[in-house]
């Protein structure tokens, strides 16, 4: 196919050969199928802010650390280079969080360099050698429907420990490849220490893996996986090995009920992405 303009800086760079296919348009991104030498990779081309439907609330930028105070400004007071910063900082967060995560064994794509707002990455595949399906498109019996919830509980908990949280995790950027559950598109990714709704997006991630395979299992669908996740990590005795119940004590302290009514406004913008990109 005809190399897209934003890829042409990688080829002139020689850091791609060929540009195969387009594999998917989501709300942040498109990704390309590329050739380098002689390995398959793909290439996430990251939308220009304005062309983004995925909502950058204050909640996914909150604790992300920029490298001086003068590139803070810029982005506080929304100049061009300020947006241009911003727009540098959406992009490495992806980066950072996928070295981060595969270094504490969470099962995510291999990233190679991010150049010229275009993150070239490993291209997951499926056992037929394909690029891997994701969960949504995936038929599940309640055998493979629970060993699947199981493994990604155990990415969420892995994820968690080394003080990431996904964000905007769903069916719709999870891959299954031979091995099981691959999680991807992590630009929104959190802070787990440094954002103060950390808890409410951890406990949506898990609830929304519940909502999905709770059509196969109900019994997830009253599962409390999210809190009691989240209760271990608070407490600081979260492990890769914690024994997960799905069951919580009911709260002796009344509810927050400003930070509920904030949260469901929040879901009610991701839902309206969500419907939007499963269109895509």
């Amino acid at each position: 196919m005809k190399t897209p303009k934003r890829l042409q800086p990688l080829v002139d760079e020689g850091l791609i050969d060929e540009v195969s296919r387009q594999l998917m348009s989501g709300k942040e991104a498109i990704v390309y199928v590329v050739r380098c030498g002689d390995e398959v990779r793909c290439a996430k081309v990251y939308k220009e802010a304005n062309q983004r439907s995925f909502h950058q609330a204050v909640a996914y930028q909150e604790g992300r650390r920029v490298k001086n105070s003068r590139q803070a400004r810029a982005m506080e007071k929304g100049t061009r280079y300020g947006r241009k910063m911003a727009e540098e900082v959406w992009q490495n967060a992806e980066v950072d969080a996928l070295y981060r995560l595969a270094a504490a064994g969470v099962r995510v794509p291999t990233p190679y360099i991010c150049f010229e707002g275009v993150l070239l990455m490993e291209l997951v595949t499926g056992a037929d050698g394909n690029a891997a399906p994701r969960l949504n498109d995936v038929p599940l019996e309640p055998e493979l429907a629970r060993e699947y919830h199981t493994a990604l509980l155990r990415q969420v908990v892995l994820m968690l420990c080394a003080g990431v949280i996904h964000g905007d995790l769903s069916e719709y950027n999870i891959l299954v490849d031979a091995n099981g559950p691959v999680i991807i598109d992590l630009p929104q990714a959190i802070d787990a220490a440094g954002s103060s709704v950390a808890g409410a997006m951890l406990e949506r991630d898990v609830s929304n893996l519940a909502t999905f395979f709770g059509a196969v299992l109900p019994e997830l669908l009253g599962s409390q996986y999210g809190e009691e996740i989240w209760n271990l990590y608070q407490a600081g005795v979260l492990t890769a090995e914690s024994k997960l119940t799905g069951r919580v004590a009911a709260p002796e302290t009344p509810a927050d009920v400003g930070a509920v009514i904030r949260e469901i406004a929040l879901a009610r913008e991701e839902e309206e992405d969500r419907v939007a990109y499963s269109g895509a």
